[in-house]
């Protein structure tokens, strides 16, 4: 009942937490699946669908003279793959527990694990299926090639970490109007379908269409990451770092909205709400 707290060192805090996130996600990663194999089947099939749905709808469209020079398929699957690890992590941190949650009464969890563990589960989740869709693909139909497959690893952690920072700021939302979480959090989900620019390239777009779009980050990320991937594709009107530089300032507003809501927090609000 009583125990007497020793002071830790710097580096066992650390690595405590870290064991604490750890452990968190791994909970994340089986939160929906008892067996984790299952949910990867599962967003394995979602990346696939997307996919098979682009190829007809752009087939149907005659829309496939707008792509780039290249591999067809892997041009579909780059804006599908960044666009899945964007909202799927922005939907993982919106979803990750609250201050009100029952897990905060336990003295190690906090919120900010909470929302690394999510983040890090979706990361992996996205990360694992990318890798085995085009491990398939390279080895039942066409090898795949990535022309500087650093830069096109670095976009897709900037489209995860900006779909994290959108998160946090739903997150800070979602105690004091938690109906506004939910249908802002799906409506920019649905907008991003069409606003992300995985239909079309940058470099194709004139003027008066370019300034509807790259306001988004994950726009700028796309278009880059189709610069590393294809060879014959230089982008013109994007940029690699803003999308990292919006990501930085909204995952610092979201944080401290976060810590604002959690000092204010009450056990009531899960009641009540």
């Amino acid at each position: 009942m009583f125990q007497v707290q020793a002071p830790r060192s710097r580096t066992r805090s650390v690595l405590g937490m870290a064991e604490l996130i750890y452990h968190s996600a791994v909970r994340d990663v089986r939160k929906n699946h008892r067996n984790p194999l299952v949910g990867l089947i599962m967003n394995i099939f979602q990346s696939v669908l997307m996919i098979a749905s682009f190829y007809g709808m752009f087939a149907l469209l005659g829309m496939r003279g707008s792509a780039v020079r290249g591999d067809y398929l892997m041009y579909i699957m780059s804006g599908i793959f960044l666009y899945m690890a964007h909202t799927k992590a922005m939907g993982a941190v919106v979803g990750s527990e609250g201050p009100a949650s029952a897990m905060m009464n336990h003295a190690p969890m906090t919120t900010a694990i909470s929302i690394c563990a999510a983040a890090l589960s979706s990361l992996y989740l996205q990360f694992l299926s990318i890798v085995v869709v085009l491990f398939i693909y390279h080895v039942t139909y066409k090898p795949v090639v990535i022309d500087n497959p650093i830069g096109a690893l670095e976009m897709l952690m900037i489209s995860w970490f900006s779909g994290v920072a959108v998160g946090t700021i739903f997150l800070a939302i979602k105690p004091w109007a938690p109906d506004f979480t939910r249908i802002g959090s799906t409506v920019y989900g649905r907008v991003n379908m069409i606003a992300s620019g995985k239909m079309f390239l940058a470099n194709t777009l004139p003027a008066s269409m370019l300034s509807i779009f790259d306001w988004n980050p994950l726009f700028h990320c796309i278009d880059q990451i189709r610069g590393d991937i294809f060879l014959n594709y230089n982008p013109h009107f994007s940029s690699p770092t803003y999308p990292l530089y919006v990501a930085l300032v909204l995952l610092m507003l979201g944080l401290l909205g976060e810590f604002y809501t959690r000092r204010h927090a009450s056990v009531s609000w899960n009641a009540s709400r």
